[in-house]
């Protein structure tokens, strides 16, 4: 082997020197290294900096080809850029170089490499096969706080055999300004990345939040579902969700919802029961689960669903009072990987469901409770009064024959308090035929549905009332919450008819200072609050847990003799 001195190559430590002014060329080439720096920081994306710095470079020295390498953390290249070479020549290339040779000696003593002949240096590692002929080599470390955090590479260099000293300095010198700009789109990026991470985090507490919500919500078990399962496959990013729930008393998992895919489910069976499929697999096991093969699954999808691009499912168990009462399930296009975090998010949003879908059964098993009790009490009320008002009439007529003969004027007497009475047990009847009469509102325009309301009570009770509805108010009132204003009209108007003795109701709906306000006013006999806590049993408290749940405000106001105003006060 010859000695290391017979070859014709210096290697010096990175040093930076003046270039002399009065010099035509030095002003040359600090204007061109001037606008070459310049140019690295057009913009802080990492990559276009890298590119921009091995394009200036080799610009600079005048060479055929430049690469910039950065290693990673095992010593190796991570990042590999080129300029010269045409996308040919780099598919020709088997792989790109991974830290050897010159390059790898450039990374372990951080000390630029300048010689005239690549294949002469005593630590080169040769070219693979279908490389370019690289022959003069310049090599320079780009340093920040003292540590190495890439390379510049320059190979051929144009009209000479070698580059110069003076190509080194002026490599040396960029590589200064390299460092800089590497440094700072390092930063940039760590900057997006931090906005994007807190960007996801605000997504996540927003769902958390929007879940908390529609749990406390009075939306009925689908609709809440819903809403939710948008929400969840919106931040997830997923091309499909179920969800898939068990009725009490029942084994088998049921579709309940589904949104995104088309209109329709991936999933051509409906039902699973406990550890049939993935959607069984995931409630038998009652852990969070994601799966690729979804070739297992082919049989339980719509046909052509594997065609379509899909490629990972992933199964969250829905838990409430220590069972699993639901799956929900998201289907992702290709590989999707789930994060630890991820993972403790759905987690949380499982439990979430669970906690919703328990409430609004429980709301639904209340709504049936207080219809029952509803029903108890009215058929009490026929029982004890009307029925047996009527009885008495009955009684009353049956007496009234032996007057007829005897004592006319005392008859005709009792036949008129008779037919007040059976006037008398109409009217209740109507109130109780308007208390039970909702189902036909439901579903109709609020305007619409107020006036109808409005004609039957009259109709019902032979009360006059007065409708009076702002357009305004109206303008920008969802349907759910216009279904809850019906409701407690109609709730405050039976009450009325049952109740008040009025003979005339001031029904309104206005706009005030960003407010809606629904208002029900009758002339009627009012009541103490305080000495009457009874009459809040059904009606009264009705209303008011309708408008808190809506999240309005509920008052009344009331005293004997003085009528009754009731007003809810809702925020636009």
């Amino acid at each position: 082997m010859r000695e290391y001195k017979e070859f014709s190559f210096t290697m010096e430590r990175q040093k930076f020197v003046t270039l002399d002014p009065k010099n035509t060329e030095s002003e040359s080439d600090v204007r061109a290294l001037h606008k070459a720096t310049l140019s690295l920081f057009a913009d802080l994306s990492l990559d276009g900096v890298l590119r921009r710095i091995t394009d200036a470079a080799k610009e600079l020295v005048n060479a055929q080809y430049a690469a910039l390498g950065i290693p990673g953390d095992t010593g190796n290249l991570d990042i590999f850029i080129t300029s010269g070479l045409s996308d040919e020549d780099i598919r020709k290339i088997p792989h790109p170089p991974v830290g050897k040779g010159l390059i790898g000696e450039i990374i372990s003593t951080g000390e630029s490499i300048r010689i005239p002949e690549i294949s002469d240096h005593p630590n080169t590692s040769g070219f693979p096969a279908g490389h370019p002929e690289m022959h003069s080599f310049l090599g320079v470390p780009i340093s920040a706080y003292g540590r190495s955090i890439g390379q510049i590479y320059l190979t051929n260099k144009e009209n000479a055999l070698s580059f110069s000293e003076h190509d080194q300095r002026m490599i040396e010198m960029l590589a200064a300004h390299a460092a800089a700009a590497i440094e700072n789109a390092r930063l940039y990026r760590q900057v997006l990345e931090s906005e994007g991470e807190l960007s996801k985090r605000n997504e996540q507490l927003e769902l958390i939040n929007h879940l908390t919500g529609a749990i406390s919500s009075a939306m009925d078990l689908e609709e809440m579902m819903s809403v939710m399962l948008n929400r969840i496959v919106n931040l997830f990013g997923a091309a499909s969700g179920e969800v898939f729930l068990r009725e009490e008393g029942e084994n088998a998992y049921s579709l309940t919802v589904h949104c995104c895919h088309k209109e329709q489910s991936i999933w051509q069976q409906k039902s699973f029961n406990l550890g049939e499929g993935f959607i069984g697999s995931v409630a038998e096991s009652s852990q969070l689960s994601w799966s690729t093969e979804l070739v297992d699954e082919a049989k339980y999808f719509e046909e052509g669903v594997l065609e379509m691009g899909f490629g990972t499912i992933v199964g969250v168990p829905i838990p409430a009072r220590g069972n699993v009462v639901g799956v929900l399930s998201m289907l992702f296009l290709g590989d999707r990987t789930i994060s630890d975090r991820e993972e403790g998010l759905l987690e949380a949003v499982g439990a979430a469901v669970g906690v919703g879908v328990e409430n609004a059964r429980l709301n639904r098993q209340t709504r049936r409770m207080a219809v029952l009790e509803e029903r108890e009490r009215i058929g009490m009320d026929l029982h004890d009064g009307i029925i047996q008002s009527i009885y008495a009439v009955g009684l009353t007529l049956d007496s009234i024959r032996v007057m007829v003969s005897d004592n006319p004027d005392e008859a005709v007497h009792h036949i008129e308090n008779a037919i007040s009475s059976l006037n008398a047990n109409i009217r209740d009847i109507r109130a109780y035929i308007l208390d039970l009469q909702p189902s036909r509102l439901l579903g109709k325009d609020f305007e619409d549905g107020l006036a109808r309301l409005s004609r039957e009570f009259k109709a019902n009770s032979l009360i006059d009332i007065d409708l009076h509805i702002e357009q305004e108010a109206l303008k920008d009132l969802p349907g759910e919450t216009s279904q809850t204003l019906l409701h407690i009209s109609q709730e405050a108007l039976a009450n009325i008819a049952k109740h008040a003795k009025a003979s005339r109701v001031w029904l309104s709906v206005r706009n005030i200072d960003d407010y809606v306000y629904l208002q029900i006013i009758d002339n009627g006999q009012g009541f103490d609050l305080n000495r009457q806590p009874d009459l809040l049993g059904h009606g009264l408290s009705n209303m008011e847990q309708r408008a808190r749940q809506m999240g309005g405000e509920f008052e009344i106001v009331t005293s004997p003799g003085e009528g009754t105003t009731i007003t809810i006060r809702l925020q636009e």
